[in-house]
C-alpha cells in the first residue's frame, strides 16, 4: 500500500556520518563530514529524506552514528542552500554549508544551547 501525505523532517542542526564511512565506501562523500573542517570553507552535504533547515543564523554541525546517536557540536555552520530531489524513488536533500567556527571537542565548553550559539 502506498503512503499518503508528505514526510518532512525539520532539522535544527546538520548531522553527517564519519569521514571513515566514505573512505570505506559505505557512504558518498557528501553524506559524511569532511576529513578536516576548515573555518570559512564551503562544503556540500547529502541527506536521505525531505529535510528543512534554518537559514537565518548559525546551526551546529554534528556527527551521527544513526538512530539519533549524535555527537556534541563539532562546528558552527550556516546552511547556504538545500534542494530536494528524487533518486530511485526516494526523496533526498542536497545542499551547501559554510563552516563559521570549528570547536575543540576535547574542551567541555558549551557552544550551543539548543539552537542558540553561546
Amino acid at each position: 500500500m502506498k503512503k499518503m501525505g508528505i514526510e518532512i523532517e525539520f532539522n535544527p542542526d546538520l548531522a553527517l556520518r564519519s569521514f571513515q564511512q566514505f573512505k570505506e565506501g559505505q557512504r558518498k562523500q557528501e553524506e559524511c563530514l569532511p576529513d578536516k573542517l576548515v573555518a570559512g570553507t564551503i562544503y556540500e552535504f547529502l541527506k536521505k529524506g525531505q529535510r528543512n533547515y534554518w537559514y537565518h543564523g548559525e546551526v551546529a554541525l554534528l556527527e551521527t552514528k544513526g538512530n539519533q546517536q549524535l555527537s556534541r557540536p563539532l562546528a558552527s555552520i550556516k546552511i547556504l542552500e538545500a534542494t530536494h530531489f528524487l533518486k530511485s524513488g526516494n526523496v533526498w536533500t542536497k545542499g551547501k554549508y559554510q563552516v563559521i567556527d570549528v570547536f575543540d571537542i576535547s574542551n567541555k565548553k558549551i557552544n550551543f544551547e539548543w539552537m542558540v550559539r553561546v
